[in-house]
Order: C-alpha cells, then structure tokens, then sequence
C-alpha cells in the first residue's frame, strides 16, 4: 500500500464519519412522529432518507465495490427513488426508526470494512481516485440538505441551532464587467466531480455585467412594495400563469409584520434582515425580478465564468478563490449557519474580478435549461443526471448554507423545476455589456 492510497483511505473514512455525523443531527434531532411524519408532499418524510441513504451505500460500496452478500435485498425497491414519488412514500411499509438506524449502522460497518480491504483502485472507473465512495458521501450529504429543507418545513417548536452568520466587513454592491472571450467550464480534474460536470470545454461567452451579490431581502422587498406580484409585465405567461395559480404574494416562509415582513426560520419568526440574500424563491420570481429590474438571469456559463475564470492566468479555478478546499472563512456552507449571511460577509472567498458570495448562502438560478455538456457520457448510471435533461428543469448554481463542501465545487450543477421554493434559492442578476 503506498501513502497515497493510505491517505486517500482516511480522507474517505473521515468523510464517511462526518457526513454520518450530521444525518444523525438531524434525524435524532425530532421524535419517531416527527420521523415519520410527511412534513409535506414535496418532500419524504425523513425515515426515509435515512435508509435510502444507506440502501445507496449497500448497493454501492458493500455489493459493487466490496463483492459482498446483499444485506437487505428485499427494501431495494421500497428505497428507488424513481419507483415511488415522494408523496406516496409514507404509504409505503417502509422501515420504522430503529430498524433504519440500525440498518444504516450495519451497512456502514460493512462500508468501513470494504474501505480498509478492497482496492482504492482497481483499474474501474468506479473505483478510480476512490470515485465510488466519494459519489455515496456527496449523496448523503445531498440528502441531509434535503433533511434540512424537509425541517424548515416541519411546523412545532424549534430543534436546530447554529450560530448567527457573520456580519459583512463593509457592504457590497453594484456589478462587475466579466470580459468576453473563452473560459473552460467543466471539468476533466476534479476526482469526485459526477458526471454532469464532465467533461471539460471551451465556451465563449460575450461580455457581460453580473452583480458583486446576490439580490438581498431589502432588495427584493421593494419589488414587492412596487406591485411587482400584480404586474404581469414583469412576468413570463408561464410565470404569471402560476404565480395566479400558487398564489404567490413573497418568497416562502415570509409573513406581513406591520409595515414590514418576517421570516419563519426553522420554527423561528423574526423580522427579514435587509442584507441578507433573499431565499425560498422560485425561478419565475426569479425572472420577474429581475425584468422589474432591468436585467436579467445570468446564463449557466456566465455564472461558472464568474465564478472560475481567473482574468491574470486565464485559467478557470476549482472555486472563487482558489483551489484551495472551502475553509469556514471562505463561505457560508454546511449548516454551519441556519440562514444566508450579509452580503459581503465573506470577503476571502471573493472571486479575482470581486464577485462575492458565489459559493454557499444560496442556490443561485439562471436562465438555462438542465442539459449534457458536448460529449456527456452517463455515468454511472443514467438516473443521476440524464434523464432529467430537458426544458423542464433549471439549472441553479453556488451551494446554500444547507449544502456542505463535499457536495459544492465551481463545477457543480443543481436542477430542479421553475416552480420549487422549498429548495434554499435565491438567484443574483446579469446583463449585457
């Protein structure tokens, strides 16, 4: 064994472990009610997360890398998520808490053992750079965002904390000129990128204004006072046809507070916070806004050239600062927070041309449609990426505060339908030079 590959081993076993650490945060942190209940029909109740993400694990690490007996052959189907919609899954007879703990625990023996037996590499793609069991700690982990979103939906008294976010050295506004020509997006590099973000091109993109932050709670709150929600010139038919239909009056989870609005934050009512970038809306106010506005949506690769292209090398970066692994002083990621912070609260994760805040705080929507880039190749397996490619998903791009550093990377892409909120969005503006 050589070091490398003995390094490798305790990088993935302490990311196994970390990643476990806070699916048990928060599923242990609610009763076996609250576990599983449906908190809503968007979402599973959170049981089922629980094992489905170590039936992942099983059929992954144990049964694929490992060669091992399957340990519970008969909840394959009963944890696929393309077999039952998430609003059917609490009908389903599906693994009460302690029997899902249990599962997950036995599984993850099984996972460890493999780790410390099997070859990191052993000539399969799979396998290669420990690809196999990076692809299961970003999917937990994208669960445990999910879990998140799932508790910001949960009504009853609050049981998540965090500290409050930093406050902003000095604030950050107005927009930067990101110089036309070409950047390379995507990635051939990145060990455990998946395989959307493969692999690597040039595109040229023309000049373009984006904005050094994203559009905050202030910001957004003076749209509102405009009329911007019974304005159908802002919106798109489709747009308009479902803020009607949806009701759509502000983002998610705000209320009127005398003059003002309030947010419920995870069980917490207070008043919105002017600076920090405003989350829980969909892609269609998204886009109203920013017609009220005058601008527009970054496209996905004016967003990814924003955040990656270093103007002094011309060479396109892992993230916006750098390549270094995002460090807590670089942005606001792995619920480390419970809510976006200020703009301009991270001030060392500032991209070259001085764009803030692109990675962490909110997913970030743009203008494109969910695609393959040229010469896309599934991997490895279809359901993770390719099927969902079309007009009918968005792209969005950054991370959340929700999403941890395992599961985020410039190259990263997110998708999900215009009309979903529950997701922790939020979106910054772009126009033409």
């Amino acid at each position: 064994m050589t070091i490398e590959t003995e390094r490798l081993r305790e990088r993935v076993a302490a990311e196994l472990l970390r990643t476990r650490d806070r699916t048990a945060l928060l599923t242990d942190a609610v009763d076996d009610g609250d576990l599983t209940r449906q908190h809503s029909p968007l979402m599973s109740p959170l049981v089922w997360d629980l094992a489905h993400v170590g039936s992942q694990e099983e059929l992954w690490l144990v049964r694929d890398v490992g060669g091992r007996d399957p340990l519970r052959p008969d909840i394959d189907e009963l944890y696929d998520a393309f077999k039952h919609p998430r609003r059917d899954r609490p009908s389903l007879p599906l693994l009460t808490p302690v029997e899902a703990r249990r599962y997950v625990a036995e599984v993850r023996d099984k996972a460890l053992d493999v780790l410390g037996r099997a070859p990191v590499d052993d000539g399969r793609r799979l396998v290669a750079d420990g690809f196999a069991f990076g692809m299961i700690i970003q999917h937990e982990q994208q669960h445990d965002e999910t879990m998140l979103a799932t508790h910001q939906l949960r009504v009853g008294a609050p049981v998540l904390t965090a500290p409050e976010p930093p406050a902003a050295p000095a604030p950050v506004a107005g927009e930067v000129l990101v110089p036309g020509g070409p950047f390379t997006m995507g990635t051939d590099t990145e060990a455990w990128a998946l395989d959307n973000e493969r692999p690597a091109h040039q595109v040229r993109v023309p000049a373009f204004w984006i904005d050094r932050a994203a559009v905050t709670n202030g910001q957004y709150t003076a749209f509102i006072d405009a009329g911007g929600y019974d304005d159908p010139r802002w919106w798109s038919p489709a747009g308009w046809d479902h803020r009607q239909a949806a009701g759509l009056t502000a983002p998610g989870h705000w209320v009127r507070d005398g003059d003002g609005w309030a947010a419920t934050t995870f069980g917490r009512t207070a008043p919105v916070v002017a600076d920090e970038p405003v989350v829980h809306v969909c892609f269609w106010e998204a886009e109203a806004y920013a017609r009220w506005a005058g601008k527009r949506l970054p496209t996905e690769a004016e967003w990814e050239k924003a955040a990656r292209w270093d103007p002094a090398t011309g060479r396109s970066r892992r993230y916006p600062w750098g390549d270094e692994t995002p460090q807590a002083r670089h942005a606001n990621l792995g619920q480390r927070h419970l809510r976006p912070a200020p703009a301009g609260a991270y001030p060392d994760g500032a991209s070259p041309l001085g764009v803030h805040q692109l990675v962490g705080d909110v997913w970030e929507w743009t203008s494109t449609d969910f695609h393959g880039y040229p010469g896309f190749a599934a991997f490895p397996y279809r359901e993770y990426s390719e099927v969902f490619f079309g007009p009918d998903y968005k792209v969005l791009r950054g991370g959340s505060f929700g999403t941890d550093r395992s599961a985020v990377r410039g190259t990263f892409r997110n998708w999900d339908y215009p009309i979903r909120r529950q997701i922790f969005s939020g979106f910054r503006l772009a126009r033409d030079a």
